[in-house]
């Protein structure tokens, strides 16, 4: 069943340390490559995927370029920048595949919410990328006005919260996109968070991995994807295990060429 459906994994973290980390609240990931990313998908049809970078990342581009490159095609940049970052380094990682900017409520690591508006605008206006949220959803009450003037967002890992679902369903109605991913880092009813979204826009869900899955309560396991086959249906599950993910990050952007 794992290779039934092609899969864009929306949602994945590659650690390589030969490139920098920088420990979060004490924590620094064990290894996870390129390479190790492939292994452990070999029996998936994996089309491509969205590299996002963690909070143990920070700003560092090094390793997201040299992902991007060993990766190949299909596969595109999610990354974290500082408020000065030059429109020549922006568009110089929009060539190397990048296609969003990512705010990291929930760990830091990221640019805090008083330069978001500036640098959405800043990022759409200059490579058409849009922004990523990890938020716990139980904040999005007091931020839906932010977000309602930006040109384009998603939101990570069902928004985590069963009780910020309701605050997640109304922007999905105005046009959010959602990441299923991290099934274990909330206290969301799965099956019943992706009928809700599905229900409200089929277009809006993006499956992810989350591989490695750092500091979640468990691993990424198959069993997170064929849940999602089971819940959605045949096409359903086609939607949200690769066309929403494939439309959203390149053919919303065209082909990516590197």
């Amino acid at each position: 069943m794992l290779n039934a459906y092609p899969l864009f994994d929306a949602h994945l973290h590659i650690i390589n340390p030969a490139h920098p980390l920088t420990p979060n609240e004490g924590y620094l990931p064990p290894s996870f490559t390129a390479v190790d990313y492939r292994a452990r998908l070999a029996a998936y049809d994996l089309k491509g995927g969205a590299i996002v970078s963690g909070s143990f990342q920070a700003f560092d581009q090094g390793y997201l370029r040299d992902a991007l490159a060993t990766l190949g095609p299909g596969f595109v940049g999610v990354t974290q920048l500082p408020q000065d970052v030059s429109d020549a380094e922006i568009l110089d990682l929009n060539a190397c595949g990048v296609r969003a900017l990512r705010f990291n409520l929930k760990r830091g690591g990221s640019e805090g919410l008083d330069q978001l508006e500036r640098m959405a605008a800043r990022v759409y206006e200059l490579a058409a990328w849009h922004v990523e949220f990890y938020v716990d959803a139980t904040l999005l009450a007091d931020l839906g006005p932010r977000l309602a003037r930006l040109p384009a967002y998603s939101i990570d890992h069902l928004g985590l919260s069963r009780a910020g679902l309701p605050d997640l369903l109304r922007l999905v109605e105005q046009g959010a996109r959602v990441k299923a991913c991290g099934f274990a880092r909330g206290d969301l009813d799965i099956p019943a968070t992706l009928k809700a979204i599905h229900s409200v826009n089929p277009e809006a869900l993006m499956f992810g991995t989350d591989l490695p899955s750092t500091r979640a309560p468990r691993p990424y396991t198959d069993e997170d994807l064929i849940q999602v086959i089971e819940t959605l249906g045949e096409a359903g599950a086609r939607r949200v295990l690769y066309e929403n993910g494939w439309r959203w990050y390149v053919e919303r952007r065209g082909s990516v060429d590197r």
